[in-house]
């Protein structure tokens, strides 16, 4: 289903495919995002999808029950892949995924009302059903997963435990909850031996923020990857249910998210994390405070 037919003109250098060295083809990026419940992972995603779609052909999967990834992109919510199946047990491709901002390929793998279930389910079958279709044989340059960031979840293993993705970056800002849940993020990561490519600093405007989520990278073994500055763009943005790409392509704050997208895009530096216990991330954050 289209939504938006707009192609944009790259304010940056024309990005090159990464070449697989032993097969001399190019490198589809499988990128997860994850960090806790409201800090931002959904925006940046979604805006990063924005950013490659500038080059590249994208897919964004929505793997969080509140299935709010995609409404930037498309500009209202999706149907999910669980809600698809309720009514169609034969989804077709055109059932699940939609076409949103400059042709970013869309899909919500929903889950259960709170309360009810594991959402872990949710992105099971939605992964299960894109393979089927045979979704992720298309020519696509750029996969982003935006992972629910509760460890303790079934749908938090999913992305890495069965092979979707290759690279991960956890959302936080300086924060004492958000750093609480990057660490325990960093945890599951660990055991998953997932390859941790960064920490993305999306700032709330808190005193020393850079400083904090910089030493905490150093702490677990990374490095922060980008910083996102605070901005009333962002919630101008989504009040229109629109990216900042979209609604202030020539933005500063565009910039960043484009920014972001090309160093990620370009990474080549990964780790196993080495996450704090928890006497030790106490005694990390109260140096700062």
């Amino acid at each position: 289903m289209s939504k938006n037919k707009c192609m944009l003109t790259p304010l940056n250098k024309q990005i090159t495919e990464p070449i697989d060295k032993a097969t001399n083809k190019s490198i589809t990026k499988r990128i997860a995002i994850y960090g806790k419940g409201g800090i931002g992972k959904s925006t940046i995603v979604s805006n990063i999808a924005a950013a490659y779609s500038e080059n590249h052909n994208v897919l964004v999967i929505g793997c969080d029950p509140k299935a709010d990834t995609t409404r930037t992109l498309y500009g209202n919510r999706l149907p999910t892949v669980l809600d698809v199946l309720k009514t169609k047990r034969q989804a077709q491709v055109e059932d699940v995924i939609f076409e949103g901002f400059n042709q970013v390929m869309c899909v919500e793998s929903g889950g259960p009302e709170p309360g009810v279930g594991c959402a872990g389910r949710g992105v099971i079958v939605a992964m299960n059903l894109l393979e089927k279709l045979q979704v992720f044989s298309e020519d696509l340059d750029v996969v982003i997963y935006d992972v629910l960031g509760d460890v303790v979840c079934g749908g938090f293993a999913v992305p890495l435990r069965e092979d979707f993705a290759d690279e991960v970056y956890i959302v936080t800002s300086g924060e004492y909850m958000a750093l609480y849940a990057a660490n325990n993020i960093s945890k599951g990561i660990k055991k998953l031996k997932g390859n941790l490519g960064g920490i993305i600093c999306n700032c709330k405007g808190i005193e020393n923020e850079e400083e904090i989520v910089s030493q905490f990278a150093a702490e677990i073994g990374s490095m922060v990857i980008g910083v996102i500055s605070r901005s009333e763009l962002v919630q101008k943005s989504e009040i229109e249910a629109k990216t900042v790409l979209e609604k202030y392509h020539e933005s500063e704050q565009a910039d960043l998210y484009r920014k972001l997208s090309e160093d990620i895009y370009y990474n080549t530096e990964f780790t196993v994390p080495r996450p704090m216990e928890i006497e030790e991330f106490e005694e990390f954050f109260r140096r700062f405070h």
